[in-house]
């Protein structure tokens, strides 16, 4: 069987889904009326970004041209999964190369090695697939071909030679792309006679057919009405329909070793089958699954709130759907004096948050408040329990802590030299330790360990900003660090408001403080009597604001007169208002908690 699997990866914005295009265009899988810019890309949200943010699958056939010397001839099947670039969505690329034997790793040949470049290149080689190099984009003004594939191979150490220079945008160069992935990749291995062995690498719901599974058919054969069972939980279910991928959903009669395709059995419950799973036979089971997925970590968490709490139950059953199609996102209820009811959902970054709560107002009809993003903080308590917890609201008193942790991360940033300076010293704000700098070709490669908070919020929009665009940034955990960290409350009148507690570095405590009371100062309606805002740390106030009060003015009947009488009636005025704040409460409305807690501010 002549069959190649392969991924197309790179850094964000390096052309993979323009050259998927072209690839697609030269086998003849798009007709004159399919023609359109990023074709895989089918999410709206996808389109409208430019970004690819879920693996999508394509069938493609390839008649390899006749040589001179009467080689070539054959038809291959091509199954091209098109991955995402950004560090956020890394997880999808890692399952979808699980299902190859090969990998287009694309590099810009006027930008270069990139910072997602080189992880995407080692996922690929801790995966063993065979790297095909291509520098894209050759058209460009500013190209250099010949420096780029040089970086490759100072960087990664993937020959210089071995490079295919092609444009995702004119179509130069992908004849040469589709021979390499003929000669270099190899075809799939598997016994299509062997017990059924296929590993579920994603899946979406679809309300008339229920979950529709895609599938990496490792050993044996499956068709309509065959028993299937999944390997974890040892649920079996009917195969009602099997098929191929064009980028839609095409019928077939079966799936057969090495082939990439879908499987429809009338799935209702979404638990029933995971994604990194292994389907097998029900009457005749393999004995070694495929070993799965470590599952993804969430780093940052959110709280997502339902702007009329009618939708409670629809937001439930959004999440569940989603979290079926992105198994890197997890959610839990929870309720805010606030806010009222909602979910505690985990996120592998800010743009990953972003995308989620996008889909959830524009798929299922949401209305939401997203609270602002906070990461998963250690605690060690006097009695030795330890405990994580990313809710201030659950942090024990001052105390009954013996220490507190805070995640870190590893941060990888490429950029020109000219930058170097300010980015060195954004990174000094944010608490950055460096550990190296490398010259690669042009351009350095700055190592620094980081507090991951300190990057959660505007970080990546002020190094672009500080860099013109140029630099890039990739990051991994690296467990957690001791830190001296506080919990700033918030007062309105004396009461303390659970909502608008937050974690902070203590250095940073007075600045972040001062924020939230004049913020909130604005937003508080005025009452009769003045209400003080105040931040805590411990009891102890580290900022303050007030709301002025409403004044009436008791002197307007007053024309001249003994200054006397004027002082009788202002001082009668101000005890009527120390009356009036005795037994005066502060509603604090939604708004001024929304304008706090909202990740716009």
């Amino acid at each position: 069987m002549l069959v190649r699997n392969f991924s197309i990866i790179a850094h964000v914005d390096h052309g993979k889904s323009t050259l998927a295009d072209r690839i697609l265009e030269k086998l003849g899988a798009m007709g004159e009326r399919d023609k359109r810019d990023q074709t895989l890309d089918t999410l709206e949200l996808e389109r409208e970004r430019g970004i690819t943010i879920k693996s999508t699958p394509v069938r493609l056939t390839y008649h390899r041209p006749l040589r001179e010397d009467g080689t070539g001839g054959e038809v291959y099947t091509f199954n091209l999964i098109d991955t995402p670039g950004h560090v956020d969505f890394n997880y999808e690329v890692s399952r979808s190369l699980a299902a190859c034997e090969g990998v287009l790793l694309l590099v810009d040949a006027s930008q270069g090695v990139e910072a997602q470049t080189i992880v995407n290149a080692y996922l690929a080689i801790d995966n063993n697939l065979e790297i095909v190099p291509v520098v894209n984009k050759i058209d460009l003004p500013a190209a250099d071909p010949q420096g780029a594939a040089q970086e490759l191979e100072d960087v990664i150490g993937i020959p210089a030679e071995d490079a295919v220079f092609a444009s995702g945008k004119t179509g130069e160069g992908v004849e040469q792309i589709l021979e390499a992935i003929v000669e270099r990749i190899p075809p799939p291995p598997g016994d299509p006679q062997a017990p059924l062995k296929a590993l579920i690498f994603d899946s979406f719901y679809d309300a008339y057919q229920g979950v529709i599974l895609f599938v990496r058919v490792l050993e044996g054969t499956v068709r309509a009405k065959d028993r299937m069972m999944t390997y974890s939980n040892g649920k079996s279910f009917e195969v009602d329909k099997v098929g191929t991928f064009t980028p839609g959903l095409i019928v077939a009669e079966e799936l057969s070793a090495g082939s990439v395709g879908w499987i429809a059995a009338g799935i209702k419950d979404i638990h029933d089958a995971q994604v990194g799973d292994t389907i097998t036979s029900k009457d005749q089971p393999t004995t070694d699954p495929f070993p799965g997925f470590k599952p993804a970590q969430p780093v940052v968490f959110s709280g997502l709130y339902p702007t009329d709490t009618e939708d409670y139950r629809k937001l439930r059953e959004a999440l569940e759907r989603l979290k079926l199609n992105d198994a890197a996102f997890v959610f839990e209820p929870e309720t805010s004096e606030a806010l009222g009811f909602g979910f505690r959902c985990g996120f592998l970054g800010l743009l990953h948050a972003e995308i989620i709560q996008e889909r959830l107002e524009r798929e299922y009809d949401l209305d939401l408040i997203a609270t602002a993003p906070a990461v998963v903080y250690r605690l060690t308590l006097t009695n030795g329990e330890t405990f994580e917890t990313q809710n201030p609201a659950e942090f024990p008193t001052r105390d009954r802590i013996e220490t507190m942790e805070e995640p870190y991360i590893k941060l990888s940033i490429m950029l020109p030299e000219e930058f170097v300076g300010p980015v060195m010293q954004l990174l000094q704000e944010r608490r950055g330790a460096m550990i190296t700098m490398n010259y690669v070709g042009k351009r350095v490669e700055l190592l620094y360990e980081v507090p991951f908070a300190e990057i959660l919020y505007d970080f990546h929009d002020r190094l672009k900003s500080i860099s013109r665009g140029y630099a890039s940034m990739d990051y991994e955990q690296i467990g957690y660090r001791e830190g001296d960290l506080v919990k700033v409350d918030i007062m309105v009148q004396g009461e303390t408001v659970d909502a608008l507690a937050v974690i902070v570095h203590r250095d940073k405590a007075y600045s972040l403080g001062r924020k939230i009371v004049d913020k909130m100062a604005e937003v508080i309606p005025r009452q009769l009597f003045p209400v003080p805002v105040q931040a805590t740390i411990g009891g102890k106030i580290i900022a303050r604001a007030t709301v002025k009060a409403y004044r009436k003015d008791v002197l307007a009947k007053c024309y001249g007169g003994d200054i006397s009488r004027k002082k009788k009636l202002l001082e009668k005025q101000k005890k009527g208002r120390a009356r009036m704040k005795n037994i005066g409460t502060v509603e604090v409305p939604q708004e001024a908690f929304l304008a706090v807690l909202s990740t716009d501010e």
